[in-house]
């Protein structure tokens, strides 16, 4: 009991909160659903994670509460439900990349979901999206696999000092996307670029741009490198 008690610290409590109105975020915004996702937040020797189910049973309105607070061997401390079946996934990602990044953010968007099902990796076609480079598509594992996680992790080194200066993600083909951020608000925001990005190029198509936006995305590197020089 006080081992518990010891690990609801402010911030702690501030990191609950913080997952809940993410999920809920996430899920108004349509970048993820009812279907799945997850979030977690390290704090200190702990996680706050949303549980498995969040969308399903909740519809993602997480009070802090329901938010799990989670010890480094998977043991639940605080909160009601389960852990997800991707916390091979999670624990991977922070185990390997905590100097860099403290949030992970599993999520369905509705526009990244197409490059998933169609097996593409997802170039970056935007000023804002070039931070990222190209988020890669990984070999097929099954979510409960714990090669799932072994694969995720493998695509994010070389990418650490993108996840420090904001986040990295890696797509898992007709799941979903992964991502590691430097906090959890810098993980959202680059959730809903990549996302973005994605709708970008598929409605580009309809004014006839070059497939997957390669020439305009080229003329868009030659314009900034040009001005660069200036």
């Amino acid at each position: 009991m006080m081992e518990r008690v010891a690990a609801l610290t402010d911030e702690v409590r501030a990191g609950r909160e913080l997952v809940a109105q993410i999920g809920r975020i996430l899920f108004d915004r349509h970048l993820t659903d009812a279907g799945g996702g997850n979030i977690s937040l390290r704090v200190g020797d702990v996680f706050c994670m949303s549980p498995t189910l969040a969308g399903q049973n909740k519809q993602w309105q997480l009070e802090p509460e329901d938010v799990l607070v989670v010890d480094r061997a998977g043991e639940i401390l605080e909160g009601d439900g389960a852990l997800t079946r991707e916390i091979a996934v999670h624990f991977g990602l922070h185990e390997n990349f905590s100097d860099y990044g403290s949030a992970v953010i599993h999520c369905h968007p509705r526009n990244l979901l197409v490059f998933a099902c169609a097996n593409l990796p997802l170039p970056p076609v935007m000023e804002a999206t070039r931070k990222f480079g190209t988020t890669p598509v990984i070999e097929y594992a099954p979510a409960h696999s714990p090669k799932l996680g072994e694969r995720i992790v493998a695509t994010m080194r070389g990418r650490e000092a993108m996840i420090a200066k904001h986040a990295a993600g890696t797509l898992a083909p007709w799941h979903g996307l992964f991502l590691i951020g430097k906090n959890l608000p810098a993980a959202m925001d680059a959730v809903e670029r990549l996302d973005t990005n994605a709708y970008i190029i598929m409605m580009s198509q309809h004014l006839g741009a070059s497939p997957l936006l390669r020439e305009e995305s080229a003329a868009m590197e030659s314009a900034i490198a040009d001005f660069d020089s200036d």
